[in-house]
């Protein structure tokens, strides 16, 4: 057996070399002359898995160290019989704890004086959610796939975001189909139909959110202030919405110690299952989160420290933004 895994995932070297050849790649080194003769591939999100990656390969399983697969053509891989598995809901708690410090670095008012919306309420926007009821926030839920689950009493239309929101964050996967697509969600309609000059924060993918309306949001004064983490184009991430939003991270909300070995762990579990194979443990313990209130996300986690990172590495953009994920320095979670 023969497996290919993107170089930059966490805690995996060493893993798989007792039962499987085995072979590191940058997120570019992934060519179909490379993947031609592997069985599984493990990557993370840079890696564009495909028809034009595939096509002749004998691959069979596809894992994505990441909650995200929008960069894996699932009805390709179903059609081919590959075997798809991501890492839903393992940096949960380390983009729930970038939403608070953001919120506390954009916004001076008192938590309890605010209305939290959420759209997209999966594992993130649950523990956001808590969170934020913890805190005393009055908290708005949004998210159509839920609601018509399980009936729309927890739940409110977009529109009721809009016109009373505070604090508007986003944690949805992105969707370009179907009954309830989330590309552009943020539209230019939907900051026109603002109410209260929230803040917007965008945790989830960065077509999410349409990077000209944020800006004009900005200009016009629909939209009170920005957290950016994740971006349209990334790594080419505008530099008007960079220089506009006061909280600006290269997509490293769920950079936490604990997020990135349960991912890698999740991934790891899964291919041996599919193949029957006993690989070697992670050679790393999962510390426990620092024991910490919610209300001091801002503490435990210097989200303008990252911030100040990315400006600085403006001048080697496209290229920085990738260094900066690859190199970051992982936090750790808190209670």
């Amino acid at each position: 057996m023969k497996i290919a895994i993107e170089k930059h995932v966490p805690f995996i070297k060493g893993v798989f070399e007792p039962v499987a050849e085995t072979v590191y790649l940058a997120p570019d080194e992934f060519t179909p002359a490379a993947v031609a003769d592997v069985d599984a591939i493990v990557t993370r999100t840079r890696t564009r898995c495909d028809a034009a990656l595939l096509d002749g390969s004998r691959c069979r399983f596809i894992g994505t160290a990441t909650i995200g697969t929008d960069h894996i053509d699932l009805d390709y891989c179903r059609r081919r019989g590959i075997k798809v598995v991501n890492a839903p809901g393992c940096n949960a708690p380390a983009v729930a704890q970038w939403v608070f410090a953001a919120i506390k670095a954009v916004s001076a008012r008192r938590y309890e004086d605010m209305t939290l919306g959420i759209v997209g309420v999966g594992h993130v926007g649950r523990i956001v959610e808590a969170w934020g009821r913890s805190l005393g926030m009055r908290v708005l839920l949004n998210d159509p796939p839920r609601a018509a689950r399980e009936g729309n009493g927890a739940f409110v239309p977009l529109e009721t975001i809009a016109a009373e929101s505070d604090v508007i964050t986003f944690h949805t996967p992105l969707t370009r189909g179907g009954e309830c697509p989330t590309y552009h969600l943020c539209d230019e309609k939907f900051v026109g139909s603002l109410k209260r000059r929230p803040v917007i924060l965008n945790a989830a993918r960065g077509p999410v959110t349409a990077t000209a309306a944020l800006v004009d949001g900005l200009d016009s004064g629909f939209v009170g202030g920005l957290g950016i983490d994740c971006w349209e184009g990334e790594p080419s991430i505008d530099l008007d919405l960079l220089n506009r939003a006061k909280v600006a991270t290269p997509h490293i909300a769920g950079y936490s110690i604990q997020g990135k070995i349960r991912a890698t762990a999740m991934v790891v579990d899964a291919l041996s299952r599919h193949f029957g194979v006993v690989p070697a443990p992670l050679a790393v313990d999962v510390p426990g989160p620092a024991p910490q209130a919610v209300s001091d996300a801002d503490i435990t986690y210097d989200i303008l420290a990252d911030t100040a990172l990315l400006r600085a590495a403006v001048p080697s953009l496209p290229a920085s933004f990738e260094q900066l994920r690859n190199n970051y320095d992982l936090r750790s979670e808190i209670q």
